[in-house]
């Protein structure tokens, strides 16, 4: 049993890790923060909690939290993490971040696109970007994780095996991705209002959106070399969930039924992943509520086009369900515990 304690608890990743780790048979949550929610139970703020009627939120007092948990979830916002990151990995404790403050290994690019310095860098270099697709052997050995984004997390998950086994030539990647609204955080501004949003569809963040550098750095990793990608959010008027097409040029002529063939095989052992069978393609419906990636191909002969589709759900795949992942990797717990949920239909 690990005691757990969870910064910034009143947003949306913090309401999700709260109920998924509700189950955990080896986690018990000894603390939660908000500054604006200080004093109040957290069944007041999330009334679907009831079950945490006990359990108060407490201000980021970093010296009264140390002893109280032996792990932290970091849900701060961006440049809002780095410095209680630093305090508790310095003093021993593992920590996931689900900020961006630790995904970028270059502190120029985070600067870049943050618009913030970085001022941790020997703790930067300790950080392991948390996809366990990708990386569950450092994952298991990490003290600090950085939590993938939720676009990367379907983008990256998705074009790994056409990359890695050279099927695509990497410098043609095109994604278009749609996310629901909850993406934007638990905050109140007038382009994520109820009118703004309900039964309107639009792209937003068009060449400067923050997940594109994240997204070319773990791209480029696979693929070995420097690669840019052109990449367009765009906003869907649901409350969660991530649809992510990627447009990729072959690089010799093969059917759907190889392509499928390669997947599958590529993710045999992966207990979040799901590739479709040849003809269906992934729905936000089929992975709410859920820690699934699906995964649907299609080989376009006519452009000697591979078109990937994926699904995930941004707060839990893309978000704490992922962390709950990692923590059960870092502390060598069964890695689907608290997590086999499937998704919610309709």
């Amino acid at each position: 049993m690990i005691k757990v304690a969870i910064c910034g608890a009143s947003g949306y990743t913090g309401a999700e890790l709260l109920r998924i780790l509700h189950l955990h048979p080896e986690v018990e949550i000894t603390a939660v923060t908000s500054e604006k929610s200080i004093g109040q139970k957290v069944s007041d703020v999330f009334p679907h909690l009831s079950n945490f009627n006990d359990l108060k939120y407490e201000p980021l007092n970093k010296l009264s939290l140390l002893p109280k948990a032996d792990l932290f979830f970091m849900a701060l916002p961006h440049a809002a993490s780095q410095e209680a990151v630093s305090f508790f990995y310095n003093h021993g404790k593992k920590v996931i971040d689900l900020s961006a403050d630790y995904r970028l290994s270059n502190p120029i690019t985070y600067e870049q696109w943050y618009k913030t310095p970085h001022r941790y860098l020997e703790i930067l270099k300790n950080a392991v970007y948390g996809l366990p697709e990708i990386y569950r052997e450092k994952i298991k050995k990490a003290n600090l994780i950085a939590n993938p984004g939720c676009y990367p997390t379907s983008v990256i998950i998705a074009v790994y095996p056409a990359i890695k086994e050279g099927l695509i030539e990497p410098d043609t990647i095109i994604i278009d991705s749609k996310s629901g609204t909850t993406g934007a955080g638990r905050k109140s501004t007038l382009d994520f209002s109820y009118c703004e949003v309900n039964e309107g569809f639009k792209a937003y963040g068009i060449g400067i959106h923050r997940h594109t550098p994240e997204i070319e750095q773990e791209l480029s990793l696979i693929a070995k070399k420097d690669l840019t990608v052109n990449f367009t959010p765009h906003l869907l008027p649901i409350d969660r969930g991530i649809l992510s097409t990627i447009y990729t040029k072959l690089t010799k002529k093969v059917d759907t039924a190889d392509i499928i063939e390669v997947y599958r095989e590529k993710f045999l052992r992966e207990p979040f992943v799901r590739v479709l069978e040849e003809g269906f393609f992934p729905n936000t419906k089929n992975v709410r509520g859920s820690n699934f990636c699906h995964i649907g191909l299609k080989v376009v002969k006519r452009t000697n086009s591979l078109i990937i589709v994926s699904a995930i759900d941004n707060l839990v795949k893309g978000a704490s369900g992922q962390a709950i992942q990692n923590m059960n990797i870092m502390m060598g717990f069964e890695e689907t515990t608290s997590l086999k949920s499937l998704a919610i239909f309709p």
